[in-house]
């Protein structure tokens, strides 16, 4: 009996135990909601969506090349007298880099010279045989017509036989003896007249090997084809070179101004090229923003040149090629830089702050915007690049909606909040402003 009610008792004590903890845990979360009822909604910062004419920017890797390169070679044999330049100055087009001894295209000059008088007196000769001949004829012709009126007398006195038949026959021989002298003599000065004509031959074959000696000894003074920069000489003084050696004598290089070679891959091109197609962007601007290997940004702006109509095989990559002034040679060939160029205009876009974009497991963009109600809503969005440090969202917003850029972190789905407009926003390009500058100013705005 006496266990029986102790029992009794200590069962009575843990079950008023148990309701007074109960009853502890029920005020404990009433006060929670209480609390939570009280709370004030959290506050975010906001920016409105307006829609604008965004440059789109694209970096690309980029080498540095030569505007002009000339490899030097000498153009006639002979042995280095002297090098006429310092390696690594500039130089200007004609100015006279190597000198080759001359002693063997001086003998030839005198030989050429010798050669031309030698063709010349032939040439008196031929005349002077020419106008023999022709006197010749002339008294052949003479001649001629004396036995023709000989011939002409007696054909009247033999019909009478006056004379004899013999003394006719005579006259009859000396008239053919004088057409042959005649013939002859036509011939001789045919002969004369193309001595003339090979002496004429013989004279511009002489100055022809005279021009030739003379540029031959011209050209043992080698001058620079262009205007740059000189590299290290491959000879020195005393060294024997040869016309169309392999190896140049020197490398010149012009660097002002210099090209950048920039690498595109094919398929940014082709969605480039689609966007403008469909009526999405339009097309940019040819000005190239350079920055260089240390950080520093290139102080003058280059332009678009060329873009290569074919596609690298080895690496699927279009090369495009922009040329910048380079007036004070900070640019060297081989050198690795950064170009930037605004390749397209995409006309209907917004720019948010970065802080805004968020991205899902499945790497989806989504921003937070606070709705009508003043709640938070999720909305997925495409990103196509950025622009002065703000990304560039093609799809997803409309105009007017607010976009949580400050406090997002704090909230989430469907919770009420007060939504602040956010101070001091960096504003974006304002369409109408970006329409009426040039391209020009367009691009170093883009550039600032």
């Amino acid at each position: 009996m006496k266990h029986s009610y102790l029992a009794l008792v200590i069962a009575t004590v843990l079950s008023g135990a148990v309701l007074v903890g109960c009853d502890k845990k029920e005020d404990a979360a009433g006060d929670a909601a209480a609390a939570q009822q009280q709370m004030p909604p959290s506050v975010v910062n906001v920016q409105t969506v307006t829609f604008d004419t965004v440059p789109q920017v694209q970096t690309f890797a980029g080498r540095t090349a030569a505007y002009q390169t000339a490899d030097v070679r000498p153009q006639v044999n002979g042995i280095i007298d002297e090098v006429l330049f310092r390696e690594g100055s500039n130089v200007k087009k004609g100015q006279p880099l190597y000198r080759i001894n001359t002693d063997n295209y001086a003998t030839s000059i005198t030989s050429g010279q010798a050669a031309i008088a030698q063709a010349e007196a032939n040439y008196q000769t031929a005349l002077a045989n020419n106008a023999n001949a022709k006197a010749d004829l002339a008294s052949r012709q003479a001649s001629l017509s004396q036995a023709q009126n000989d011939l002409q007398r007696l054909q009247g006195l033999v019909a009478i036989d006056a004379i004899s038949k013999q003394q006719y026959d005579q006259a009859q021989t000396a008239v053919r003896t004088a057409q042959a002298a005649v013939q002859s003599a036509n011939a001789a000065i045919g002969q004369s007249q193309a001595g003339i004509e090979s002496a004429k031959a013989g004279i511009q074959t002489a100055k022809a090997g005279l021009q030739a000696s003379t540029l031959d000894l011209n050209r043992t003074i080698v001058r620079a084809p262009i205007s740059g920069r000189t590299d290290r000489s491959s000879v020195t003084a005393g060294t024997l070179v040869s016309s169309g050696q392999p190896t140049p004598l020197v490398t010149i290089s012009r660097l002002d101004p210099i090209y950048v070679d920039i690498s595109q891959s094919s398929s940014e091109l082709l969605k480039l090229r689609q966007q403008i197609s469909a009526g999405k962007a339009k097309t940019g601007m040819n000005s190239v923003e350079l920055v260089l290997e240390d950080g520093s940004t290139y102080p003058v702006r280059g332009e678009l040149a060329l873009s290569e109509a074919k596609v690298d095989e080895s690496t699927g990559a279009v090369t495009l090629r922009a040329i910048f002034p380079n007036n004070s040679n900070i640019l060297l060939p081989g050198m690795y830089v950064t170009a930037r160029l605004t390749q397209s205009v995409i006309t209907n876009a917004a720019l948010i702050p970065q802080s805004a974009v968020t991205r899902t497991p499945k790497s989806e963009t989504q921003v937070y915007i606070v709705d009508e109600n003043n709640k938070i809503q999720v909305r997925p969005v495409t990103i196509n690049g950025t622009y002065q440090g703000r990304w560039v969202v093609t799809d997803g917003l409309q105009a007017g909606d607010k976009v949580v850029i400050i406090g997002g972190a704090k909230v989430k789905p469907e919770q009420e909040v007060i939504a602040k407009p956010l101070e001091n926003p960096n504003p974006a390009p304002a369409a109408k402003e970006a329409a009426a500058k040039t391209p020009q100013q367009a691009a170093q705005s883009a550039a600032k």
